[in-house]
């Protein structure tokens, strides 16, 4: 069972920065591929950024790239997993959800785990 827990989300001028933070526990955590996804109002789920566990290869979203960068540091029980999002537009205002799968990113359909998500909005 794998517990994802989100936080860091806020009100931010568009232009500014926030970090977002998610906190992953369970077994064998360590080698879960992690992603981040966010869902505007009224909009489907979409992927952010993903990196993988083994050789920490990243990818994003075509909308983020340049702006947003994904990290994870392991320990021995958990993984922190981070999206420092810099340059913030309105159009970023969404839930934010962190994810884990054990799966090769590419193959994943339907990630297996999410946490409950944190707010971000970027006032204009």
């Amino acid at each position: 069972q794998v517990q994802l827990v989100e936080s860091g989300g806020g009100l931010v001028q568009a232009g500014g920065s926030l970090r977002l933070s998610c906190a992953a526990s369970g077994r064998a955590i360590g080698t879960y591929n992690m992603g981040w996804f966010r869902q505007a109002p009224r909009k489907e789920r979409e992927f952010v950024a993903a990196i993988s566990w083994a050789v920490l290869r990243t990818s994003y979203a075509d909308s983020v790239k340049g702006r947003f960068t994904i990290s994870r540091d392991n320990t021995k029980n958990t993984v922190m997993v981070y999206l420092q999002m810099n340059s913030l537009k309105p159009e970023d205002t969404a839930v934010y959800y962190c994810a884990a799968d054990t799966r090769p990113i590419a193959t994943i359909n339907q990630w297996g785990s999410w946490g409950q998500g944190t707010q971000v909005t970027v006032s204009s």
